[in-house]
């Protein structure tokens, strides 16, 4: 015999964690909006313009700040403080010229940090820069932990209203990736690959 499903009570304590779940991340939602404004630190303290001015040895030994740079959608696996995208804060990244211009220098100082170069034009554009050989021996090896971090850049600027910035890097990506078809073993795989295809929404090409 089976029995109808019984409602729950308004007092449930399961109702009343998602409440206060819900609660949580509504707070980071507008965190995440307020850190960029500049009025507000991260969970430890730093401003997003010292963060943006760490030398790259900070960059690559430091592991709960890229997660405030380029926030997504889903809490992080990694950083359950780090703040997550709500569909406002989205739509006010996308709306404010201004937090464009302070996501973009987070994307220009992670583009140093892996040896490359962004220049404006007619149409943004990411080029190896004269020491990619050297700064690209912290992330160009098979496994690096770097190549998430790239996807969630990636995904991250294509969210927040920064898609040519997106397009330009994974182009490079793509350059880059080709090159190391050539080698015993490549330093990019192809699962990486499609993970980077799959955040700027160019599924259907290559």
């Amino acid at each position: 015999m089976r029995f109808p499903p019984q409602p729950v009570p308004f007092n449930d304590p399961s109702r009343s964690g998602r409440r206060d779940f819900l609660a949580v991340l509504s707070m980071l939602n507008s965190r995440i909006i307020a850190f960029y404004d500049g009025t507000e630190p991260d969970h430890r303290g730093r401003y997003v313009h010292e963060i943006q001015q760490w030398p790259d040895g900070q960059l690559e030994a430091v592991h709960d700040y890229i997660q405030w740079l380029f926030p997504l959608p889903e809490p992080s696996g990694f950083n359950v403080a780090a703040p997550v995208l709500s569909r406002e804060s989205i739509q006010e990244f996308r709306r404010r010229p201004d937090l464009q211009e302070k996501l973009r220098i987070s994307f220009l100082r992670l583009m140093n940090f892996y040896g490359l170069e962004a220049r404006s034009g007619e149409r943004i554009t990411v080029t190896r820069a004269p020491n990619f050989a050297t700064e690209a021996t912290v992330w160009l090896s098979p496994g690096n932990h770097n190549h998430l971090r790239i996807t969630r850049i990636l995904r991250c600027l294509s969210l927040l209203g920064l898609e040519a910035e997106a397009k330009a890097f994974f182009d490079r990506l793509s350059e880059i990736y080709q090159d190391e078809q050539n080698k015993p073993v490549p330093a990019i795989s192809d699962e990486t690959m499609r993970y980077w295809r799959e955040a700027v929404g160019d599924a259907g090409s290559g």
